[in-house]
């Protein structure tokens, strides 16, 4: 019995032998990715020009706390912007300042303690980091006339069918969860359902700090890859999705419009919508004749509000379509002019029999299909820009 119990004691403190070393290599490791995180750090911050965000941010500070400053309404709203922004972008910095140091504390603790609860806590704060830099980088490539508007998107199912149509409201809700994980606002303002599952086609404005600059890389046609579960036999599918953008410019005074040139038709809304939705004709579609650009509106609570929201879409289309025919150098903002089919693709979406997500521009690439489709999309936006970048590739 002394002889057995003496055996299970030497294999209980080899098993703690041999935890203790891989926290030790963890803890390593750990340390490894904080050095490499708090040089792309300070990389990061030379791009962005702390000192001069900075001096901008305490100007625009006292520019708001004048108490004349909404004498003039428009310099006042500019500013207010602005300020919005600039604070966004100081903010993520010291979260990141901020998350540094706790990684640091975490460290510590763990050379004096090891323990697996803290080791799990720091490497979920190194996940976050490496995201929050992440994020800070791809916002100080973006340098575009329009990068920061807000982003009026619209997706549409092409070639494939019900699949197609199901990818599309794929993509939309992928494209969702990546504006609310960045802690954007969006407005879902028209959704046309197809006949048996997804959707034909929506229109949603992405409301946040650069969402047009990010959001106008995505713009193109979305291929997916998998066995179709509309299909009785469960084959393979390939099915395609194109994302347009524009910015949306509601001050925007180049663009004047004629009452007389427009048609408005009101029609009953569809869809979720609360006990107001599909009993009475609040939704409003509009459409501009000399130019054919129709714009509709359904998800607000009374006709008005939805005729002023189309108005607003409208008026955005309006000038993106004179800045397209006034500067050539900027190429079809709104959207690919392809067919959303084989041969016109930005990325590939694949299910089976391998999983991978690939961008055909860059070559980029992830094998977590799902990450992707809940909006984990900032390393392909980031590859996207760096890409660009390189390139000299004008902004969109």
């Amino acid at each position: 019995m002394i002889r057995a119990g003496a055996v299970r004691i030497r294999n209980l403190n080899s098993a703690m032998a041999n935890d203790n070393d891989v926290l030790a290599d963890s803890l390593r490791l750990l340390k490894q990715n904080l050095q490499t995180l708090s040089g792309d750090f300070e990389q990061t911050k030379l791009l962005v020009g702390v000192p001069a965000l900075t001096e901008e941010f305490s100007e625009l500070q006292i520019a708001m706390s004048d108490p004349n400053l909404w004498n003039d309404k428009e310099q006042a709203l500019e500013i207010s912007a602005k300020y919005g922004r600039t604070k966004d972008k100081v903010d993520l910095i010291t979260a990141i300042e901020t998350l540094t140091d706790d990684v640091g504390v975490g460290l510590e603790i763990l050379s004096d303690s090891p323990d697996q609860g803290v080791l799990n806590e720091v490497e979920e704060k190194i996940r976050e980091l490496e995201s929050l830099i992440g994020q800070l980088r791809t916002d100080s490539l973006l340098s575009g006339p329009y990068d920061l508007a807000d982003a009026i998107c619209e997706v549409h199912a092409g070639a494939g069918g019900t699949d197609a149509q199901d990818w599309a409201e794929m993509l939309m809700r992928m494209y969702i969860r990546w504006a609310e994980k960045r802690k954007f606002t969006v407005e879902i303002d028209e959704v046309t359902e197809g006949a048996q599952a997804g959707i034909l086609s929506a229109t949603f404005v992405v409301k946040g700090n650069n969402a047009y600059g990010l959001l106008a890389n995505e713009k193109g046609v979305h291929r997916l890859v998998r066995m179709s579960p509309f299909d009785s036999a469960h084959r393979r599918h390939t099915s395609f999705a194109a994302l347009s953008v524009i910015p949306m410019l509601e001050n925007d005074l180049s663009v004047e419009i004629n009452e007389s040139e427009l048609r408005t038709d009101t029609f009953r809304a569809s869809g979720a919508g609360g006990q107001h939705i599909n009993k009475t004709d609040s939704a409003v579609r509009i459409t501009h004749l000399p130019t054919g650009i129709v714009v509709s509106c359904q998800n607000e609570r009374s006709q008005l509000m939805n005729k002023t929201k189309a108005m607003a879409l409208l008026k955005a289309k309006l000038a993106e379509l004179k800045r397209q025919e006034n500067e050539e150098h900027i190429k079809s903002i709104a959207g690919p002019n392809a067919d959303v089919a084989w041969g016109s693709q930005i990325r590939s979406y694949v299910l089976a029999p391998y999983q991978q997500v690939k961008d055909l521009r860059t070559n980029f690439e992830v094998g977590d299909v799902n990450g992707v489709l809940n909006g984990e999309l900032d390393k392909f936006l980031e590859n996207y820009l760096v890409y660009r970048h390189q390139n000299h590739e004008d902004s969109l």
